[in-house]
């Protein structure tokens, strides 16, 4: 009964912040004729604006909007390049905030820098230890050889997802240091800073959301265990 409580509250922490963040971003996806420039436009004027020298901005096939600090590159999916919703220019004023933040060399950028590949490193330890189960089983002979690296993989993947915890404050600064303040300068209407400050908060959440995600095989391997 506990592991099917613990595989249940895995289950909701894996898919209802991924559900809240694709149903906001939906919601405010849509054109509006009084936002003069698309997210891309946005994104090459405030680079401009903010003097982000070698900084520049491009299409990227993938729907993966981010800041690249090795090619000191923005990059927005074709929605948010071309679009001229409330979710295209918040995620541009989002991860121009991730350039501004490289560019001034804050402390807070250097979050992402330290930690997510631990975090990355840290998860990869943990599916080579599921990947261990029959070597373990096969060598040592007994059902628990069979517990201890589904074990090993569950707590390596718990640890992964909260380390992408620890650079919240930096999507955080790059959502509400640095986006909303701009947004809030003129670039939108009053009556749409209430679902920017929406978008900017999810956008904040997107990689901590997206670590959750991946523990949903934890609620197969605990199964596992209890078999």
């Amino acid at each position: 009964m506990i592991i099917v409580v613990f595989v249940g509250i895995i289950l909701a922490l894996s898919y209802v912040p991924q559900f809240w963040i694709r149903r906001v971003m939906r919601q405010n996806s849509h054109d509006l004729p009084e936002i003069e420039g698309t997210g891309g436009e946005l994104a090459a004027h405030l680079i401009e604006r903010f003097k982000l020298t070698g900084i520049g901005v491009e299409e990227t096939e993938e729907n993966n909007d981010h800041f690249d600090p090795t090619d000191m590159m923005v990059r927005l999916s074709p929605s948010n390049f071309n679009g001229r919703s409330l979710k295209a220019v918040a995620v541009a004023a989002h991860e121009v905030g991730h350039a501004i933040q490289f560019s001034r060399r804050e402390e807070v950028f250097k979050l992402r820098e330290k930690y997510i590949p631990q975090a990355i490193k840290i998860s990869k330890f943990g599916t080579y230890a599921l990947w261990a189960t029959p070597i373990f089983a096969l060598v040592l002979k007994a059902p628990v050889a069979i517990a201890i690296p589904i074990i090993i993989s569950v707590v390596m993947r718990i640890i992964s997802a909260l380390t992408y915890l620890i650079v919240l404050p930096e999507e955080w600064d790059a959502s509400f240091g640095k986006a909303m303040p701009i947004l809030e300068e003129g670039y939108l209407s009053e009556e749409h800073l209430p679902a920017a400050r929406t978008v900017l908060k999810a956008a904040a959440f997107t990689y901590f959301a997206a670590a959750l995600s991946s523990m949903l095989n934890l609620g197969y391997l605990m199964l596992l265990l209890r078999r």
